[in-house]
């Protein structure tokens, strides 16, 4: 079986890929991101992809445009629900490009991480293959999680430290400070 794989970085692909590979699906690595945000980290986790699908031999396919817009306009006034047009569009033009390739089945290594909403992955990854008449392969990766990032440290794999978006981002290093007390009125003096 072929099956195209959304990969978001190399080291959430290593083990996803290796599982893929020893149930016998030949894998192609697609690396479609417009929600990684600023373009200095889009390019770190597409080199680190990059130089490790060219060192194990695996195929990978980039989207050659790198088009943040278009993720920004998907999740304008739906902040709160953000993940869920992130996945949506990420998965939308894997699947397109799984289509359009010829490919039966399409899958994502976001399903290794206990980060992301698998269960919300699920429901968008099977009824965007069923619009594109793909099978979304339903993989269990997250066991693989550790042991992945071990092996991305040992090879020097650059890891980043949080989702890709930019609310994401300040999630993680944003800590808002109280505001600051008003000064207190000076008293007249007689």
């Amino acid at each position: 079986m072929r099956l195209l794989l959304h990969a978001c970085c190399g080291p959430c692909s290593l083990y996803s890929t290796g599982q893929l590979l020893a149930e016998g699906v030949e894998p192609t690595l697609f690396f479609v991101n417009p929600n990684i945000h600023p373009y200095r980290e889009y390019e770190a986790r597409y080199e680190s992809l990059r130089r490790l699908t060219a060192e194990r031999g695996w195929p990978l396919l980039v989207e050659p445009v790198y088009d943040p817009a278009a993720f920004f306009n998907l999740i304008n006034q739906h902040e709160q629900d953000r993940c869920r047009y992130c996945y949506q569009l990420r998965l939308a033009k894997t699947a397109a490009r799984a289509r359009e390739l010829g490919f039966g089945h399409y899958s994502t290594t976001l399903l290794i991480s206990p980060y992301q909403n698998r269960d919300l992955l699920l429901e968008i990854g099977r009824r965007v293959g069923r619009e594109h008449g793909l099978v979304f392969y339903e993989a269990d990766w997250r066991p693989g999680f550790q042991k992945s990032q071990a092996e991305a440290k040992m090879l020097g794999l650059y890891r980043q430290q949080y989702c890709g978006c930019l609310y994401s981002e300040m999630g993680r290093y944003y800590r808002p400070t109280a505001p600051e007390k008003p000064p207190k009125p000076e008293v007249p003096r007689p």
